[in-house]
C-alpha cells in the first residue's frame, strides 16, 4: 500500500512531550495504538476530527503536525 500525500511530526512531538508514548497518544485522542502506528509511519491519513485530537493533545496547531507533501 502507498503512503498518503501527508508528512506528519507526530513521533517528534511525542518525544518533545514528556516522551509520551504511543499508547498515551493514543489513549488522550480515542483511538488505538495500532492507528497512531499507522500514522507515525505515514500509512494513513487521519480525518479531520482525529488530526485536531491530536494536535490539541500537544497543545498546537494542525498545521504543525500535518504537512502536505509537494510533488
Amino acid at each position: 500500500m502507498a503512503g498518503t500525500p501527508l508528512e506528519n511530526d507526530i513521533r517528534r512531538l511525542r518525544l518533545a512531550h514528556a516522551e509520551m508514548t504511543q499508547q498515551q497518544l493514543a489513549d488522550a485522542c480515542q483511538v488505538t495504538r495500532q492507528t497512531i502506528i499507522a500514522l507515525e509511519a505515514g500509512r494513513y491519513a487521519p480525518s479531520l476530527e482525529l488530526a485536531f485530537r491530536i494536535a490539541r493533545a500537544f497543545g498546537v496547531g494542525v498545521e504543525d503536525v500535518f504537512r502536505w507533501k509537494q510533488s
